[in-house]
C-alpha cells in the first residue's frame, strides 16, 4: 500500500483513540526500510494523478519480525502505546498469548485504578470541580477498560466471542 492508504485503514482499524499521523506514519515506514523489513516501490497512477507513487510491501524477514513481534506477552505489549496495535492484530496471534497480553493489560490498569482511587481522596478537597471531573472522568474510564478486559478474558477461555454493546453503552 502507499502511504496514505496505509495510514487510513490503520486509523480505521485502530479507531479514535490512536490516530496515526503522517509524522509518525513515514518515520516509522523509514524505519522498516532500512531494517529490511519492507520495500518500497514506485508505480504510475491511474488517471487521477501523474504522480507516481510510492508503494511498501513486507518482505520475508518483515513477515518474520511481525510473527516475532505478536509472540511477545510481556509488559510491552500490555502498556498504553502498544496495546491497542497489538489488539488489532490479535487474530494473528495465539490464544495463550493472547491471554497473557489481555491478563497483563487488565492487571496494569487494574493497579493504575487502586493507585489513582488512593490518590482521589486526598486531592479532591484541593482541586476545582473541573479538575477534579476530569480525574474522575479517567477513573470511569479505566474501570470500563477493565470490566471490557474481563468480559474478553472469560470469552477468550471458553472459546467464544466477548457480548458486543452498541457503542456508548454502558456494562
Amino acid at each position: 500500500m502507499h502511504g496514505y492508504e496505509l495510514r487510513k485503514r490503520l486509523n480505521l482499524m485502530l479507531g479514535w483513540r490512536s490516530l496515526l499521523s503522517y509524522g509518525s506514519l513515514y518515520p516509522a515506514l523509514k524505519k522498516m526500510l532500512r531494517a529490511g523489513w519492507i520495500e518500497e516501490h514506485t508505480v504510475l497512477s491511474g488517471a487521477t494523478s501523474r504522480r507516481p507513487r510510492i508503494v511498501y510491501e513486507p518482505t520475508d524477514a518483515g513477515r518474520a519480525e511481525f510473527v516475532r513481534l505478536m509472540s511477545e506477552a510481556g509488559p510491552s505489549a500490555w502498556e498504553d502505546d502498544n496495546f491497542d496495535i497489538r489488539f488489532a492484530f490479535f487474530s494473528s496471534t495465539d490464544m495463550e498469548i493472547r491471554l497473557r497480553v489481555l491478563e497483563g493489560r487488565r492487571m496494569r490498569l487494574q493497579e493504575r485504578l487502586e493507585r489513582v482511587q488512593g490518590q482521589l481522596s486526598l486531592t479532591q478537597k484541593e482541586m476545582d470541580r473541573y479538575a477534579a471531573e476530569l480525574q474522575r472522568h479517567g477513573v470511569e474510564q479505566v474501570e470500563r477498560e477493565v470490566h471490557w478486559l474481563s468480559e474478553l478474558i472469560q470469552a477468550e477461555r471458553a472459546g467464544t466471542t466477548a457480548p458486543q454493546q452498541p457503542p456508548g453503552a454502558k456494562a
